[in-house]
């Protein structure tokens, strides 16, 4: 149970924090709870792709294994296969939706969609690591405000595609998420400590920034934003 607990609060904290930041015309919560519930499923072809990638391109990602396949295995293994995953839950069921009627929308779902994917690869790593309380510690303050920062990136270019004149390409936010993700695991993928440490924590403090900017910036130009 305190695994369970521990796996499931980070990302439950950031869902309730997104959701009172859509100030101006909230999202209705069955399709916030199925968005949480599909990123829960996005998991699996994520883990099947990254599998898949690996045996093609012959990654090894032993603790030995040589730097340039660490890069392969952060960027296109991991951050493509679980970015992609997640982006194609957004896309496929959220962003149809009619309830789908403003930019910061796009950060909404994708948040509830990435932190469904992050809830169960923490309870994943807690259950690797039999519980052990400095794991879960470790990802509450590192992995899952990356995954949710990533998701910002993502969901603010897919909410910029749906409604802004200039026809924002959706694949620029996949693709910021993808380079985001792939610059943090690299980074802790390389074990050339205690740089890529450091290095690692500055990608997710410079992507939480920007996040807060980028949810700033939906809320001031909601079409529902009458102040």
């Amino acid at each position: 149970m305190d695994i369970f607990l521990l796996a499931l609060a980070p990302g439950l904290a950031i869902c309730f924090f997104i959701y009172y930041q859509d100030k101006h015309d909230p999202e209705p919560k069955k399709l916030l709870i199925i968005s949480f519930l599909l990123g829960v499923m996005s998991i699996i072809p994520a883990m099947l792709i990254t599998k898949g990638i690996k045996y093609l391109l012959h990654i090894d990602h032993t603790n030995d294994a040589p730097d340039l396949d660490q890069l392969y295995y952060a960027f296109i293994a991991v951050a493509f296969s679980e970015e992609a995953s997640k982006f194609l839950v957004l896309r496929y069921y959220a962003y149809p939706k009619k309830d789908f009627d403003e930019p910061f929308d796009g950060i909404t779902y994708s948040v509830m969609v990435s932190m469904g994917f992050a809830t169960v690869e923490n309870f994943l790593y807690l259950y690797h690591d039999q519980g052990v309380l400095s794991t879960g510690i470790h990802r509450m303050f590192t992995a899952v405000p990356g995954h949710a920062s990533f998701a910002v990136v993502m969901g603010y270019y897919v909410g910029l595609s749906k409604f802004s004149h200039k026809n924002y390409p959706q694949w620029i936010g996949l693709l910021g998420a993808i380079a985001l993700h792939g610059l943090y695991d690299a980074c802790l993928f390389l074990r050339h400590y205690p740089v890529m440490v450091i290095i690692a924590v500055l990608i997710i403090v410079i992507s939480i920034f920007y996040s807060f900017k980028a949810i700033r910036l939906h809320q001031h130009n909601s079409p529902f934003n009458k102040g």
